[in-house]
């Protein structure tokens, strides 16, 4: 008896979802708007042809049938060197005597605690602390955290609501969170800034594409890029539907970005019927470490200005500056000092916490701020990032304390600019340790890094190893990136990912491998250098 119930309660079961189906397929969604014409009927030729596909067992999802402007999309950063890299790691994990050199060193990507950076004390006490609450009432606490340390969390958790950080916060960030962000650009331009101008984002890469969705409808809205540029743009304007703009910065002069190269630029998508919206610079440079002067910042804003164009200001590495005769300054600072405000000009600034001294990539905190555009505007901004929800909590509260460190008086200053003076210095000295490395071998002349975290040397190549390489279907620069780490187990980025003049050859390398590698680094690629020119001497 049992069985034959427990027959009839499936029928039943199956009989109800039979049922509920057809209700569903029948009923429209109430989220759906209502059809203006009704459905036309599935035809005999359009069912074959979907039974003849399934029958052929053609997959669902092929390079046939994705977004091509994903096949479009490409990130050099994390390209096809580096996946090479990855699986000659697990080739050494395996087998560590089986290639020339016994680990990888990943010089592509601008990830500074990969690669030994040890995170800020401070920063990393008051994330502690806001992420576990019960320790501010711990008596331990206060032998392990520096007292202001300790201060901040409870400032920091008494802005966010019920003190949860794992809970989802408002779209555009915590409020105290961005207020506290504005003080500190306002202390750093020395004009107002506003808490309701910042959003707070899971790094600089999601404002980034935010502003691309909010600016390109189609293949005709342009975007002016440098070339070189930080391959994100060319990726985000592809994946948007736009068109890169490209204007060329001047390696003769330090990697100058001449307006009057911005004007020729200009015109000339003009001409093919593009609308350009927007500029991108990216101050300090990526992957080229120029860092603009004053006056030249002027120059751009009044471009802007008189084109009418949004000034998208990459500035993540403000606090990466290692010439003593140069120094960071915003675009809106420029901008408030030209006297114009936040109804002459639209700008957006793009800040992140994976950069600077602090380098905390994996914890995705940063910001960009929003002026000059319109309460409608900014409406559909506001709609873009509440899609995603928010950004992460940590990151937030970390991107709130890069903008507002310890100050003179405070128990953890003097330790934290020890730190903090103690990184910057280091790579100040690992640029120019690189540098002049890569000056001194044949067939590479470099410039000087003057911030950021990299160089971008130019590969002066014989014309048999171009034949070679061209004959390989690969470009020269890509087909000696792949040599070096073959050979030596460096991984850098061909420059070819990045944009170059046609015909130069480039590579991207950071200056992030500690300075106790760096003469191990020098050594290895200059021992590779002088054989590859050798072998492809004409």
């Amino acid at each position: 008896m049992r069985r034959f119930a427990a027959d009839r309660a499936r029928r039943a079961v199956a009989a109800s979802l039979r049922a509920a189906s057809s209700y569903r397929s029948a009923a429209p969604s109430p989220l759906a708007p209502a059809p203006r014409y009704p459905a036309p009927p599935v035809g005999a030729a359009a069912l074959a042809r979907t039974m003849s596909t399934a029958a052929a067992g053609t997959p669902p999802v092929s390079l046939n049938t994705i977004n091509p402007k994903v096949l479009k999309c490409e990130y050099a950063v994390r390209g096809e060197i580096v996946t090479h890299a990855q699986n000659l790691q697990q080739e050494l994990q395996k087998n560590p005597d089986s290639l020339p050199f016994d680990e990888i060193l990943y010089c592509n990507v601008g990830n500074p605690q990969s690669l030994g950076q040890q995170p800020v004390t401070y920063f990393r006490e008051v994330l502690s602390l806001c992420d576990h609450p019960a320790l501010l009432d711990k008596s331990e606490t206060h032998a392990l955290y520096s007292s202001d340390a300790i201060e901040r969390a409870w400032q920091i958790l008494d802005k966010i609501p019920g003190r949860a950080t794992g809970a989802y916060s408002h779209s555009q960030g915590i409020k105290g969170l961005r207020d506290e962000i504005a003080a500190g650009i306002a202390a750093r331009d020395g004009f107002h800034a506003s808490g309701d101008n910042i959003f707070l984002t899971d790094g600089a890469s999601p404002a980034v594409h935010m502003m691309m969705q909010l600016l390109i409808s189609s293949e005709k809205d342009g975007i002016l890029c440098p070339i070189p540029q930080y391959p994100l743009y060319s990726a985000s304007i592809a994946l948007h539907g736009g068109s890169l703009v490209p204007y060329f910065l001047d390696e003769e002069t330090g990697w100058g970005l001449e307006v009057e190269e911005l004007k020729k630029q200009l015109e000339e998508a003009r001409s093919k019927g593009i609308t350009v919206r927007a500029l991108v610079v990216i101050n300090p440079g990526n992957p080229t470490g120029q860092v603009l002067a004053e006056e030249n910042q002027k120059k751009i804003v009044e471009f802007c200005k008189n084109e009418g164009l949004v000034l998208l200001a990459d500035e993540v590495y403000q606090e990466n500056v290692y010439a003593e005769d140069k120094q960071f300054h915003s675009f809106k600072k420029i901008a408030r000092s030209l006297g114009y405000t936040d109804d002459d000009l639209p700008l957006v600034s793009f800040q992140s916490v994976s950069k600077g001294y602090y380098g905390e990539c994996g914890k995705r905190g940063g910001y960009m701020e929003i002026t000059g555009f319109s309460p409608e505007v900014r409406e559909q901004i506001y709609k873009l990032a509440s899609v995603n929800l928010c950004s992460n909590v940590s990151g937030q509260i970390l991107a709130s304390l890069v903008m507002n460190p310890p100050k003179a008086g405070d128990e953890s200053f003097e330790s934290f600019m020890v730190e903090r003076d103690g990184i910057l210095s280091s790579l100040a000295r690992r640029a120019k340790a690189l540098e002049e490395a890569f000056n001194s071998l044949e067939g590479i002349t470099c410039n000087k890094a003057k911030g950021a975290m990299y160089l971008f040397p130019r590969l002066h190549l014989p014309q048999k190893a171009i034949g070679t390489a061209q004959a390989a279907g690969t470009a020269p620069d890509a087909y000696y990136a792949k040599r070096l780490l073959e050979a030596t187990g460096i991984v850098v980025v061909p420059g070819s990912g990045f944009g170059q003049v046609p015909g130069t050859w480039h590579f991207r390398c950071t200056i992030l491998p500690q300075e106790d590698k760096m003469p191990e680094i020098i050594s290895r690629f200059k021992e590779f250098h002088e054989k590859f020119m050798d072998e492809f001497r004409d």
